[in-house]
């Protein structure tokens, strides 16, 4: 059961002397096909079967009962993600977007991000999302070699990969394109193919994410052969390298952007800003003066619909304790290349320095971190071997 904001709001041990930067996040969990490595909260599903505005429905719902907890706040950045979204209709997008607008204040500048699969893209669709306020898109391409993509079981082939990507780069000024490596028996050559290929667009953000097998996942029950480490290695470097020479900074351990053109919304996660998850599985961060409360929704869609359209989209909800929060917030902060201010951890979880200060003495004696009065950053060697760093801030057992 939800908490009232008056619960949220009572006495508590932490002291926050403003609250964070607000973000949206809005789950639209269906897609065409589940992909083998996939453990996001998404279901197949045949387009003609999408109950688009029944789900849209829930959602205007799901955030009408959530005001209270985030009422005035202004909203930074929106961010639709799946599944694959550009299922749904522009009409729909334009719906979702309209009802987002009357009910939330967004800052002038608000970044709009709509996740994209090249096999949903029809030409002239990305543009319909433009108008429906869409200002950002971001394209799950993954490669854009034909036997790469259908050995991760893509549902589109290099073509289209190639043809959403164009469409992107003619209708948006801002995008972003995903690619993976590390992917079933790909060679470096085929990893500098898929760079050259995505780099040929000048995207303004670049997104490449090293293939991982997680539980419950048909890759996990039958693993295909990958590169060994060596070779992911090499692969990483060249990324890096390629990138940089096409003008993209590394900011973040999977994302490499131009001046400027960084993601607005998973910096804010990075910063340990707050977000309101709603639809399917959706996940919220929400700060309070003296707590900080997640959230979930209810996961199945169909279970999510009829417990939304009821004023009850929560399925748990707990407040983060405070050594799992100072956990919490260098497990993300410490994915910043460029690091952060030293200042920003007592901002963000209200809690004293001293709470991470005999983590940080481990990791400066290790070289892991560099830091002065005014920032903290991960040193090259602490960016390489980022999971060591992060586990000198878990909780003492």
């Amino acid at each position: 059961m939800t908490a009232t904001v008056e619960h949220h709001l009572r006495p508590g041990t932490l002291q926050l002397a403003a609250l964070p930067p607000l973000a949206l996040y809005v789950h639209l969990p269906w897609c065409l096909a589940k992909c083998p490595y996939c453990d996001f909260n998404s279901h197949e599903i045949a387009a003609a079967a999408l109950p688009e505005s029944r789900y849209l429905q829930a959602l205007r719902a799901d955030l009408e009962a959530a005001l209270p907890l985030v009422w005035g706040r202004p909203i930074v950045s929106v961010f639709i993600g799946g599944g694959t979204p550009s299922l749904f209709s522009p009409e729909g997008i334009d719906r979702l977007l309209s009802d987002v607008r009357a009910l939330l204040p967004l800052e002038p500048a608000c970044e709009v991000t709509l996740e994209a699969n090249p096999g949903t893209f029809e030409r002239e669709r990305f543009r319909a999302f433009a108008r429906a306020g869409v200002n950002r898109l971001s394209i799950g391409v993954q490669s854009f070699d034909d036997a790469l993509l259908a050995r991760i079981g893509r549902v589109h082939d290099a073509q289209q990969a190639h043809a959403a990507a164009q469409e992107a780069c003619e209708s948006f000024e801002r995008f972003n394109l995903d690619l993976m490596y590390a992917l079933p028996g790909q060679t470096l050559e085929q990893l500098r193919a898929d760079l050259d290929c995505a780099l040929a667009f000048e995207p303004p953000h670049l997104s490449v994410y090293h293939l991982t097998i997680e539980p419950n996942t048909r890759f996990a029950l039958d693993p295909p052969p990958r590169p060994d480490d060596d070779l992911a290695s090499d692969m990483l470097d060249t990324i890096v390298e390629r990138t940089a020479r096409a003008g993209l900074a590394r900011y973040e351990v999977s994302a490499f952007a131009r001046p400027g053109r960084e993601c607005v919304h998973n910096l804010n996660y990075w910063q340990f800003g707050d977000y309101l998850g709603i639809g399917a599985g959706a996940h919220s961060k929400l700060s309070f003066p003296h707590r900080v409360v997640r959230q979930q929704r209810w996961r199945e869609p169909m279970a999510y619909m009829t417990h939304a359209l009821e004023g009850a989209a929560v399925s748990n909800e707990h407040e983060v304790a405070r050594d799992a929060l100072a956990f919490e917030f260098m497990l993300n902060a410490l994915r910043l290349r460029e690091g952060f201010p030293a200042n920003l951890f007592a901002e963000r979880t209200g809690l004293p320095p001293s709470m991470i200060e005999p983590g940080l003495q481990q990791a400066r004696a290790r070289g892991l971190i560099e830091r002065d009065a005014s920032w903290l950053r991960p040193s090259a060697h602490g960016f390489d071997f980022l999971s060591d760093l992060q586990q000198l801030f878990l909780p003492a057992r």
